[in-house]
């Protein structure tokens, strides 16, 4: 249906908008602008994508120990426990059974989007995206933040690099950017590496660790002593632990990530895109095999800091503050291994961001140009890591790179949607008749929705960081869908035999068509019509028409194909039937349909509409109605820049 020609796109610009998203397979392009296809992606084994999911979740390895003792103290190994236990009772099963409910990387989003139609489907979306944003965004500039703190503080560079640690970390982000332009394929292969060493070096530490408390007995003895004195028993321990759970709620990282980049996951040579059964298997391999390398890692970890970092190198100041593993790493095996470690943290910390921009990577084209509310070209990968590492530039001078002022928003937008993806869970559970599971997905969302109302209690910050995103997001798909109110959208026409045998019967004489807002349907009504149209345009009795009636089925849709049906009323009209998201869209994509395939310029006839312009407009932008006349005109105007070539619109 393509109807203009457009010149030879620049060499920048073909680089650009080569090779749409790979991560938003089932985008159909819209009519009026197609696209060269996609490169098939054929995957990467399981293993190699958890890597990439895993430099956001094991990183957290980073900061995860000194956050827990500082938010509990003696306790931090017990609310570790705590939180290895939801993660593996609650947030793994969860997310287990979004792989199958969504396998080609949505996420829960899609499913709770399914619950939901019309403009409040399309608001509740947004406000998701919205916290995704918040989650993914903030994992890129925390995590970039953090690495520039572990670089300014080495003892080898503070004295150079202190002051400079907002530069440091725009540089980071900017060469996370460099990764992506560069290609996805790439991004993995680091991952992988960076992940591998980081994991060793961290086996190497805990080791030592452990040792170092298996050899000096009295270390345990003390910490159980004064566990004991602080707290009394066992029961207040852990009542304790869940009380400051939430502030551990970063230690849950990962998990969306880990669905989002489900495509890239290569499974079996069987898998379809209906029934990718491997994908979904092997998916489970990764989540499962991240939470329990994890798991491991967040209780060995919190137990050898708690007992062989005094507590006051913690606090802000302190050589553990924020770099508890880096501490015990130049302490107990020297100078050089410790700075080994310290370039693999950092260099993690920073690659951190890959996992988080790999699922903005996929979420955001899945979503914004399907509703018309994105450019077109966001489709394309390099031109939206180039949108998102200019919004991470934004937020790490607005937070001036401090990792702390980011951390609220950072678990409010983890928790937000974790619950979410408990609740969508629980929800398809429940459609399946599975009864245990949706008691269990219940209980788990409950805990979920505790945790992030807690969280959103002692941190509001989060919530008010998520509200701007959200905010954002809103208003620039918005102003997007208003900006492309007037393109035509429609993505194929189809017509059943009876309509076809209508349009090349017509094309004999002159084509003429009549809009009609179907009504009663009875032959008064397109007896007056035809009447009607005769009188305000002047048309002989012997003039042949064919009315054309558009019904409305969810006008917040943005682009869709079109199916014509035709049928006789009465024994005497033709009537081609159509259901549409917007009643201009359908008449410009039949007119021009019949035009390609006759040959013959047709004509459409309208009745003007009363009422206020304005208002009209507003119908037309919300319900895909109102002034449907010059709106139709003004689509043919876009899609065909050939006056002689156009549709005819005639309004009487």
């Amino acid at each position: 249906m393509a109807t203009t020609e457009h010149p030879p796109a620049s060499r920048l610009r073909a680089w650009m908008l080569e090779g749409l998203s790979d991560m938003g397979k089932g985008s159909t392009p819209t009519a009026a602008q197609p696209e060269q296809p996609a490169p098939v992606h054929k995957g990467q084994r399981w293993w190699r994508v958890m890597c990439l999911t895993g430099v956001d979740y094991f990183s957290t390895l980073g900061y995860q120990p000194g956050i827990a003792a500082l938010a509990a103290g003696l306790l931090s190994p017990i609310a570790t426990i705590v939180l290895v236990i939801v993660t593996l009772a609650g947030a793994l099963p969860v997310y287990r059974r979004v792989a199958e409910e969504s396998p080609h990387g949505e996420g829960s989003i899609a499913m709770l989007e399914r619950l939901l139609s019309f403009w409040q489907g399309k608001l509740f979306v947004l406000t998701l995206l919205g916290f995704a944003a918040t989650d993914f965004l903030i994992t890129i500039t925390l995590s970039a933040a953090d690495a520039s703190t572990h670089l300014v503080e080495n003892p080898h560079l503070t004295g150079v690099l202190h002051g400079h640690q907002v530069l440091i970390t725009l540089l980071l982000v900017a060469l996370l950017g460099a990764v992506f332009l560069k290609g996805f394929l790439e991004a993995i292969g680091v991952a992988v590496a960076l992940v591998g060493i980081y994991l060793v070096l961290n086996a190497v530490v805990v080791a030592v660790g452990l040792w170092h408390v298996v050899t000096a007995g009295h270390v345990v003895t003390d910490w159980t002593g004064a566990l004991t004195a602080e707290h009394g028993n066992v029961f207040v321990m852990v009542g304790l632990a869940l009380l400051v759970f939430p502030k551990l709620a970063l230690g849950l990282s990962g998990f969306e990530t880990g669905v989002a980049v489900m495509p890239h996951v290569q499974g079996d040579a069987d898998d379809t895109e209906e029934k990718p059964t491997g994908r979904i298997r092997d998916t489970k391999k990764l989540l499962t095999t991240a939470a329990l390398i994890m798991s491991g890692f967040l209780i060995a970890t919190s137990f050898i800091t708690t007992l062989l970092i005094p507590e006051k190198e913690f606090k802000a100041g302190g050589q553990a503050n924020g770099r508890a593993l880096a501490y015990l790493a130049h302490q107990y095996l020297g100078g050089g291994f410790g700075t080994v470690y310290d370039i693999s943290t950092i260099a993690i910390l920073w690659f951190a961001g890959a996992s988080a921009m790999a699922g903005l990577l996929n979420l955001m084209p899945r979503y914004l140009p399907r509703y018309g509310m994105a450019p077109h070209w966001a489709r394309a990968v390099r031109p939206m890591v180039m949108v998102f590492t200019l919004v991470a530039f934004l937020v790490t001078w607005i937070f001036d790179a401090n990792v702390d002022a980011q951390g609220g928003a950072y678990a409010t937008g983890v928790l937000v949607l974790i619950s979410s993806a408990a609740i969508a869970v629980t929800i398809a559970s429940r459609k399946a008749r599975q009864r245990n599971w949706t008691i269990a997905f219940a209980v788990i969302s409950a805990v979920f929705l505790y945790t992030t109302v807690v969280n959103v209690i002692e941190r509001p910050d989060g919530v008010k960081i998520g509200a701007c995103f959200i905010a954002g997001i809103i208003l620039v798909s918005l102003l997007s869908r208003l900006a492309r109110s007037f393109e035509l959208r429609v993505t194929s026409v189809t017509l059943d035999d009876m309509a076809e045998r209508f349009v090349r019967d017509i094309a004999s004489r002159k084509i003429r068509f009549i809009a009609n807002e179907p009504g009663e349907r009875d032959a008064a009504e397109y007896r007056h019509k035809i009447e009607q149209i005769r009188a305000d345009n002047d048309i002989t009795p012997q003039d042949d028409f064919v009315f054309v009636e558009v019904t409305v089925t969810d006008p917040s849709e943005f682009e869709a194909g079109l199916t014509v049906r035709g049928e006789v009323l009465h024994d005497r009209y033709r009537v081609l039937t159509l259901e549409s998201s917007s009643i201009p869209n359908a008449l410009a994509a039949l007119m021009l349909h019949v035009r390609d395939a006759t040959g013959c310029i047709p004509h459409i006839y309208f009745e003007w509409t009363e009422g206020s312009p304005f208002a009209n407009f507003l119908r037309f932008f919300l319900f895909g109605q109102g002034e449907v006349a010059p709106v139709t005109r003004e689509v043919l105007r876009e899609a065909e820049a050939d006056r002689k070539r156009r549709p005819r619109v005639h309004v009487g």
